[in-house]
């Protein structure tokens, strides 16, 4: 009788590498998977021997950087994604990307099973497991770190060495970091360990993506950002004259030059969809400039009502992306609702990066719904195409403060009543 084939999401880490030997004691046939998503200076040759030096059938590396970029990074930042109103979503994003390629390496290795090493007190084993069931009803899912047997038998960080030890799994020498690390192209993360402490100040020295605003350049570079129907198509730096138009480029050189003066750093605690509060330090440089640019570009040439429909969309994306449900119907709905917001969001922003600071400084699209004769303070009505005339304001906020009249005057009755 065969074995039963589970996909591990394989990171290289002590985590998951004492997990595949665990599965292959428990009788699963082991296919590692890793995804690669941009990890800084990851050695994706070594991890792939290493899957199989303990006991991988097969290691499969998968280069997932241009569509990760493409439609999972820029279509978070084309409806200005926040989670809590400070998080980009750098991890929540990267999960639907890799368990979909997870997915299809199961269904053509004929794999009943997926596997991650993920904790049962985080927000990324219900992202594993809600796309992965999205996408293959019949998937089943192992998660070792909610199994009773598992639990017991690693309590601690000593007992997975001393197991790796017994079954000879090669172990990083390097000393193991005082906090746990998360990193693709779009952004790197730090939580656990000494981080735990939400007073305890997180350490200069851990950050790779970013310089302290402290330690940032002296002068300051102009950069323009050029957008086609929300997307980012081109990045010009008027400083130094670099240009560049790759998708995926765009986004690795808006991080090199975000990064350069220190911006898109945060230290938050946040709410898990599990129900717990976290603490997490994140570096997004180049998310935060994109979506800056974006952010503004919507003001010159979205319809104010458009805006507001698309605001409450943004917010219902990212609760959707946070929480898991990146494959589920409703989030179709948003994400064309999203695209048609985007229509007319076109054209350059111009702005200027310095010591952790980002300043726009100018703006234009061939889709304007700015008119600076309409807008302007010395030039009575609208100018020559548009009919406006100021005494009609005098109507519009009359009757705009009916509602408040009739409230405030029903109040003074009440409150007379009661007196």
């Amino acid at each position: 009788m065969s074995k039963p084939k589970v996909i591990l999401a394989y990171s290289g880490g002590l985590d998951t590498s004492v997990i595949l030997k665990w599965l292959i004691e428990k009788g699963y046939d082991v296919i590692a998977f890793c995804a690669n998503v941009g990890q800084y200076e990851e050695d994706f040759t070594a991890i792939k021997a290493k899957a199989v030096s303990c006991g991988a059938s097969k290691c499969v590396v998968t280069d997932l950087r241009r569509e990760f970029c493409a439609e999972y990074v820029f279509e978070a930042l084309k409806c200005n994604a926040l989670y809590e109103g400070r998080y980009l979503l750098g991890t929540s994003v990267a999960r639907p990307c890799i368990t979909k390629e997870m997915i299809r390496i199961a269904d053509e290795e004929g794999a009943q099973f997926v596997a991650h090493g993920a904790t049962g007190k985080g927000n990324d084993q219900v992202r594993f497991e809600m796309c992965a069931q999205a996408l293959s009803p019949t998937i089943g899912c192992v998660a070792p770190w909610r199994d009773a047997e598992f639990i017991e038998s690693f309590k601690g960080r000593s007992d997975l060495l001393d197991y790796c030890s017994k079954h000879g799994i090669p172990v990083d020498a390097k000393p193991k970091s005082n906090y746990s690390v998360d990193e693709n192209l779009f952004h790197t993360s730090f939580e656990s360990g000494q981080l735990e402490d939400a007073d305890c100040p997180p350490d200069e020295d851990m950050f790779k993506m970013t310089v302290s605003p402290q330690n940032a350049p002296d002068q300051a570079e102009t950069v323009q950002i050029h957008f086609v129907k929300g997307i980012p198509t081109r990045i010009t730096n008027t400083t130094d004259n670099t240009d560049v138009t790759d998708p995926l480029d765009i986004l690795l050189y808006a991080n090199k030059i975000a990064g350069k003066h220190g911006i898109g750093r945060i230290d938050i605690v946040e709410n898990r969809f599990v129900g717990i509060k976290s603490r997490g330090v994140y570096e997004t440089p180049g998310g935060t400039l994109l979506r800056d640019a974006h952010l503004d570009l919507e003001g010159i040439c979205m319809d104010r009502e458009v805006k507001r429909i698309s605001e409450n969309m943004a917010l219902e994306f990212t609760r959707l992306c946070y929480n898991g449900f990146w494959f589920a119907p409703e989030m179709d709905l948003v994400r064309n609702s999203i695209d048609f917001s985007q229509k007319d969001v076109t054209g350059r922003v111009t702005l200027e990066l310095y010591k952790g600071n980002i300043t726009v400084k100018g703006r234009t699209s061939p889709n304007a719904l700015y008119n600076a004769d309409l807008a302007s303070m010395d030039i009575e009505g609208g100018g020559a195409s548009f009919d406006y005339n100021p005494a009609d304001a005098q109507g519009f906020i009359r009757i705009n403060a009916v509602r408040l009249k009739t409230y405030a005057a029903l109040r003074a009755q009440t409150k007379d009543s009661e007196e």
